[in-house]
């Protein structure tokens, strides 16, 4: 599969689990909601989540980009991510819940929001997507 076919399916199903490593090598697993902004893949996320700590010391990442019926087609994508905070971040994550989510019905709130729960965006730059067979 190649990353144009990954992103044409993240476009159409949100749903997903991140995987990113721990400082002691092994996997830690979070469910997230992803979005495409561009060519990247990225997640709303707080600076405090342990998924944001661990990226911070490798950003290398994994997602299961699943349907919302669970069953039937999904993809694996891997990349490298960089961690985008506020200040610089309010619009993207504006841009990201307008993709997952539709227009908010009170933006300033939904700032504020952002702000007191120090979200910060994860942005995947893709390497790699599969699957290219079924098993």
């Amino acid at each position: 599969m190649d990353l144009d076919e990954a992103r044409a399916f993240v476009r159409n199903n949100n749903r997903a689990v991140l995987t990113t490593m721990r400082q002691d090598g092994t996997p830690q697993l979070s469910p997230v909601n992803v979005a495409l902004a561009g060519e990247l893949v990225v997640v709303s996320s707080r600076e405090t989540a342990y998924k944001t700590k661990n990226l911070r010391l490798d950003p290398r990442a994994w997602l299961c980009v699943l349907p919302d019926a669970f069953y039937g087609p999904w993809v694996q994508l891997a990349g490298t991510v960089q961690v985008r905070s506020l200040p610089e971040a309010m619009e993207p994550l504006v841009a990201y819940y307008r993709a997952v989510a539709g227009e908010h019905p009170d933006w300033d709130g939904y700032r504020e929001a952002m702000v007191a729960e120090q979200r910060c965006l994860l942005e995947v730059s893709l390497t790699r997507a599969g699957p290219d067979r079924a098993g």
